[in-house]
């Protein structure tokens, strides 16, 4: 299997506790060993994170997630600390570094500044011990916190890297048909996202942002970029390699032609 660029997002629902509002530090753990497996069959990686504001609930002394965006600027700025700590230490076990990246929608929108951010990603990959980390700059952005969601700041990542694979995790195996006949099934193959919109189910967790319309309209932007997405459970991060490598459970949407 050739090396890919393959760009991971990892959503708040699956990076915190599904029974209080903190990290799940051993759900993180995994996600960490996933990626040091990517690397060791020789994928460069690139991460979008979320769990900023959650991570800082705890020690801002918050059980649910705050409405006002000037306390969930206040928890982002003490969480993102602690997100980027947490994977520093499980990456240090696999001889690796973070690298953290924060991005705010005008970074992107500038010729000059995205040129920057990604020279400044290519540089950081240039080292194979280093694992770029990305999430939007909470504690000043105003938009949700400006990006609407992550879903939409990975597609636009993987656009400006030029990734090869685009990986949305979240809590649910895939995107599922919800059709009249029993039970609820995955859907394995989408060609056309416009076709499929309409199954998407817009609830949310509680400490969770972007729903799957989210990231049905992320995944769009990148197929017509050129960019294979595939959305899959994050709670299943032992089958991320299989993933990249043409198996796994979840929706593959193909390069739009």
């Amino acid at each position: 299997m050739s090396s890919k660029r393959v760009l991971l997002k990892f959503g708040s629902g699956i990076l915190t506790r599904t029974d209080r509002a903190e990290m799940d530090e051993e759900q993180l753990c995994k996600l960490v060993q996933a990626i040091a497996e990517l690397k060791r069959r020789g994928h460069q990686v690139v991460v979008v994170s979320s769990g900023a504001v959650a991570s800082g609930m705890k020690p801002m002394g918050f059980k649910e997630r705050p409405q006002d965006i000037i306390t969930l600027q206040a928890c982002a700025a003490v969480g993102q600390t602690h997100l980027m700590h947490t994977y520093q230490s499980y990456l240090r076990g696999h001889g690796m570094h973070v690298a953290q990246l924060l991005l705010t929608h005008s970074d992107l929108e500038s010729k000059e500044r995205a040129e920057r951010v990604k020279a400044t990603l290519q540089r950081l990959l240039e080292n194979p011990e280093v694992v770029p980390v990305i999430n939007e700059n909470d504690s000043v952005a105003v938009e949700e916190l400006r990006f609407g969601d992550n879903d939409k700041l990975s597609a636009r990542v993987a656009l400006l890297w030029g990734a090869e694979l685009l990986i949305l995790l979240t809590s649910v195996p895939g995107l599922m048909d919800l059709g009249d006949g029993p039970g609820v099934k995955i859907i394995p193959l989408v060609t056309d996202v416009d076709t499929v919109l309409h199954l998407a189910q817009e609830e949310k967790g509680t400490l969770s942002v972007g729903g799957m319309g989210s990231k049905l309209r992320a995944v769009r932007d990148a197929v017509v970029g050129g960019i294979e997405c595939i959305i899959a459970s994050g709670r299943h991060p032992e089958q991320i390699s299989d993933l990249v490598e043409g198996n796994g459970i979840g929706t593959r949407f193909p390069v739009r032609k």
